[in-house]
């Protein structure tokens, strides 16, 4: 009828641990990233910018 016994201690302990295993992986995705990919990726989104804006017309006055 029951699983076993389970020691309520023991079970918070490897809860805590299991959640904050799962917020140090977060953590290393999030900020685990060299300065040279940091620079590569800011440097990327810049050219996506520059490159979208050239593609912008540009809106007169309205009096031609």
């Amino acid at each position: 009828m029951t699983g076993g016994v389970v020691n309520l201690r023991q079970f918070r302990k490897q809860k805590a641990r299991d959640e904050k295993e799962k917020q140090a992986e977060q953590n290393r995705l999030t900020f685990g990233r060299t300065k040279a990919e940091k620079n590569l990726t800011s440097a990327l989104n810049d050219k996506a910018a520059r490159e979208l804006d050239q593609g912008k017309l540009d809106k007169g006055d309205g009096d031609e």
